[in-house]
């Protein structure tokens, strides 16, 4: 297949004009390079995506660059043996729209070393209703089993329940076997979020205490807010649970002490999507096609929306009304 000379992409710009972005016309030449080119699908939105988009936080590193985190396409060219014209494969994170060109782009030049064949099990469409914030709670579940999280030790909370990482997280986990209680402060969506695997929905005050500990109320769980929420959390897990930290929607300060750690021995676990090593990431999408493969996707799927209409959805995103996952339909 031919790259046209032109296409559109979601471009974002910080220079003496101003920090901005929007769709623009750009060339396969003005991409960063890569390997395997791709004719795009598909592309999501997820909070580090609005807060690139909107200049909100310091996420690319470069400019200008093409925005998105997650892609997944055909391929159209590939100077790698591994990569065939017609290939379906996907990035999440690994640079993209970082220090290298994103998935917000009709076309997209990938790095070889992080491209991934679609797993047989997954569409191109769920491997991006899934991305990284699929990824990002599977890879969470994968360490809390690696240090040896049971269900016995208790059910796992997720906060920030009603986004992309926690709708994924309450899937997966209970796929996994594991009781799990939704944190959200929008009792609006209780239906919702039960109906994609909670077994029970507690409003934030269920994290409210400023306590270093508490009686152990959870097993463990999945973090994706920071500040007190997870102090709290760490404050009420079950003597050697695990608590998974993936995020920062409220904030990145955590204050607590180290008596949870000392008295109950619980373990923090970071989860860094981003940077996974390429081996542990070819088992976690492996997963994802299979035994952890949310059996909610479609409902998870609430919005489907083109690159123009981007720059609408960010602002919503960064306060806090998103819910589930938004597809780009490229």
């Amino acid at each position: 297949m031919t790259v046209p000379a032109a296409f559109n992409a979601f471009r974002i710009h910080n220079d003496a004009a101003a920090y901005r972005s929007g769709i623009e016309q750009v060339s396969i030449d003005d991409l960063a390079p890569g390997e395997v080119t791709i004719k795009t699908a598909y592309s999501s939105i997820n909070f580090k995506d609005a807060l690139a988009g909107t200049g909100e936080g310091k996420i690319l590193r470069k400019f200008p660059l093409v925005g998105g985190i997650d892609v997944a396409g055909h391929v159209v060219a590939s100077s790698d043996a591994k990569f065939k014209e017609g290939d379906a494969v996907l990035v999440t994170g690994c640079g993209l729209s970082e220090t290298r060109d994103g998935g917000y782009s009709e076309y997209a030049r990938l790095d070889a070393k992080w491209a991934i064949p679609l797993p047989a099990g997954l569409s191109l469409r769920e491997s991006m209703v899934l991305g990284t914030a699929g990824f990002t709670a599977a890879l969470a579940l994968f360490r809390l089993l690696e240090n040896r999280q049971t269900p016995e030790l208790g059910p796992l909370a997720v906060s920030g329940a009603s986004g992309g990482v926690g709708s994924l997280a309450l899937d997966i986990f209970s796929r996994a076997g594991f009781e799990v209680h939704a944190i959200s402060g929008k009792a609006e969506q209780a239906d919702y979020l039960k109906s994609i695997g909670a077994s029970q929905v507690l409003g934030r005050d269920a994290l409210a205490t400023t306590r270093p500990m508490e009686s152990a109320r959870f097993g463990g769980g999945l973090d994706n807010v920071g500040g007190p929420m997870l102090a709290s959390l760490l404050a009420q897990t079950a003597p050697y649970g695990n608590v998974a930290t993936a995020g920062l929607a409220a904030t990145h300060d955590l204050g607590t002490t180290v008596m949870p750690f000392i008295i109950r021995g619980v373990s923090l676990l970071g989860i860094a999507s981003a940077g996974t090593a390429r081996a542990i990431r070819d088992e976690i999408w492996q997963r994802l096609a299979s035994d952890w493969k949310p059996a909610h996707l479609d409902r998870i799927c609430t919005r489907e929306v083109a690159l123009s209409e981007l720059p609408q959805v960010f602002p919503g995103m960064l306060a806090g009304g998103s819910l589930g996952r938004t597809l780009v339909v490229i």
